[in-house]
């Protein structure tokens, strides 16, 4: 299968920020008065929206978990948003991928807002159609809604959505996309362990290999009939 158009994760895939995201989650768990986790642990919350992770990985309850959310994000903002970079062959990537002919966009668990700003920063703007995130005014809280989202911007650009891929480095980016429908290739330069790549059609260990994964296809050739195990 060749896609009609790629959708790809931000954090651990385009951007590694790892070092901001940790920071502030810590700003936000000092804040309330809970033990800080371990750096792993920290690690687990870059991919999956960050009230999940404080609800499912600390046990916050509801009221917490949404307190600890709201200073997270006020301190994202503030300093942690830009203490980032951006992989070095990404760059690369997105031009090899838009002089394929590949329209690509961004689908990101991160607050919409916030992911525009990045993306913006590190000038990647043009190579994308669209930059889609969470957003509480409009409902969209899960990478699920993110996809549909994303989907829905590019085809209103006319832009075939018939043969969507993801782009991600963790499994639940997989795990979404094939709630989807969608087939993922898992990117092994971020913050995924090796088993999140369990229901990836695909894994790609740099972004020049995802490159050519894609240009110039040899193994595997039909990325659905390839899935990793």
């Amino acid at each position: 299968m060749t896609p009609t158009c790629i959708l790809l994760d931000l954090d651990g895939t385009l951007v590694d920020s790892a070092a901001g995201i940790a920071a502030s989650i810590v700003v936000a768990l000092k804040e309330i008065g809970v033990p800080l986790p371990d750096g792993g642990t920290l690690l687990s919350f870059i991919g999956p929206p960050m009230y999940q992770s404080f609800r499912s990985v600390l046990g916050l309850d509801e009221s917490t978990a949404s307190r600890a959310l709201q200073l997270y994000r006020a301190a994202y903002v503030e300093r942690g948003a830009l203490n980032s970079r951006l992989y070095d062959e990404v760059p690369a990537l997105l031009e090899t991928l838009a002089a394929a002919g590949f329209p690509m966009a961004v689908a990101t668990s991160k607050v919409e807002h916030q992911a525009e700003r990045i993306i913006e920063h590190y000038g990647l703007t043009e190579h994308l159609v669209t930059v889609c995130g969470t957003s509480d005014g409009a409902g969209r809280s899960t990478k699920r809604d993110v996809i549909r989202e994303c989907l829905l911007r590019l085809r209103a650009q006319g832009i075939d959505t018939s043969r969507p891929l993801m782009v991600g480095d963790r499994g639940y980016d997989v795990q979404s996309a094939a709630a989807e429908g969608i087939p993922a290739i898992r990117v092994l330069w971020g913050y995924g362990a090796p088993v999140e790549s369990t229901g990836a059609y695909a894994t790609a260990e740099s972004p020049r290999a995802l490159a050519q994964m894609l240009v110039s296809p040899r193994e595997p050739k039909d990325l659905v009939s390839h899935p990793c195990s």
